[in-house]
């Protein structure tokens, strides 16, 4: 017993050593990367973007928290599968602490970074990096993804997905490089992905036409504009476009095919994501309203990562790979109901594709 004791005291002496001389004074750029997910300069721009919301006064009882301090926490509860517990004792703090500076942090990334960090950018950019994937006149992919999370205590069925786990959804619209472009989370994982859809910002700005400049391009005899990539669980729309179903011809085929090809940078998207921030993996044990500030952070900094050229370790998406295995996927359901409008659109897209092939 003795020994346990004296082993408590001494591991929380050390975690405060290990960060304040160890981490910040000898760490090289490798070690960041692997444990933080990006370096120590993007590191230390960030903990500047985020010190006006996170600063705190010494009190007469104890010295508060550096800036740098608070974002590793976070940044490190983030990156691993730790468990509060374990962060605590790794940075020689209380329990109770990770989980406030977690949400500290986490809002204020989201409060100061979000709205500057996912979104459009330069639109040509996109339009001009799809057209080079093989789809013209594309703004982006949208998809829907589960995240595990621990079972809620109120409407716990209203979580339960098609796969058996609890989780909530993320739905992300990205650009030709895998950035977030737009992002829409919290929904049980119970609800159709085609649901989550019609009810967020994203569906009333595109069928409003003011999310994208008013860019249309004609195909055949067919004016269409921008348009954004889905998986059959969406509707087809004028401004969506979605795989044909049922039985496919070559034409069809080739369509999908092109369709497809731009459509997984949301996947790679969504796997570079969790493949950063594994606790996205790790049922997370939050209140509702905390896990869709964390979802929204860890999206955010993923752009930062993206945009700031973090190498992405291979080895992350093998791990990711093996946590997928626990909690997979559920397919998605398709929604059936197409205007005809769009569909003149999908058929004008396909035989220009057609077209195109006989080259």
């Amino acid at each position: 017993m003795l020994c346990s004791v004296e082993r408590r005291v001494w591991a929380r002496e050390t975690s405060t050593e290990w960060w304040d001389h160890i981490v910040l004074q000898s760490w090289d750029d490798e070690q960041w990367l692997q444990n933080f997910r990006m370096r120590k300069a993007t590191f230390m721009a960030l903990c500047d973007d985020l010190a006006p919301n996170l600063r705190r006064m010494n009190t007469r009882f104890r010295d508060a928290l550096s800036v740098e301090k608070r974002v590793a926490i976070a940044i490190w509860k983030l990156a691993t599968p730790d468990c509060f517990r374990s962060v605590a004792n790794q940075f020689g703090v209380g329990k109770s602490t990770v989980g406030m500076v977690l949400m500290q942090v986490c809002r204020a990334i989201n409060r100061t970074l979000t709205r500057k960090t996912v979104t459009l950018g330069n639109v040509q950019d996109i339009l001009d990096g799809f057209a080079e994937m093989g789809f013209p006149n594309c703004g982006g992919a949208v998809d829907g993804t589960h995240i595990p999370i621990i079972s809620p205590p109120h409407l716990a069925s209203e979580y339960i997905n098609r796969k058996g786990y609890f989780s909530v959804v993320l739905q992300a619209l990205v650009d030709h490089r895998g950035h977030f472009t737009d992002i829409y989370s919290g929904w049980p994982g119970k609800v159709h992905d085609a649901r989550i859809f019609r009810n967020s910002a994203l569906f009333r700005r595109l069928r409003a036409g003011t999310f994208f400049p008013d860019h249309k391009i004609t195909v055949g005899e067919v004016e269409m504009p921008i348009v954004i990539l889905g998986d059959p669980a969406y509707p087809l729309m004028p401004w969506l476009m979605k795989p044909y179903t049922g039985k496919l011809d070559r034409s069809k085929e080739r369509f999908n095919y092109r369709l497809s090809r731009c459509r997984m940078t949301v996947e790679r998207a969504f796997g570079r994501l969790k493949a950063r921030w594994r606790s996205l993996f790790g049922k997370l044990d939050l209140m509702e309203s905390s896990i869709t500030a964390v979802i929204c952070a860890c999206c955010t900094l993923h752009n930062i990562c993206e945009g700031k050229g973090e190498r992405f370790s291979e080895e992350w998406t093998s791990e990711v790979r093996r946590l997928e295995n626990e909690f997979a996927q559920p397919e998605s359901r398709a929604n059936r109901e197409a205007q005809e409008r769009a569909s003149r659109i999908r058929d004008a897209i396909r035989e220009q594709f057609d077209a195109e092939s006989q080259q």
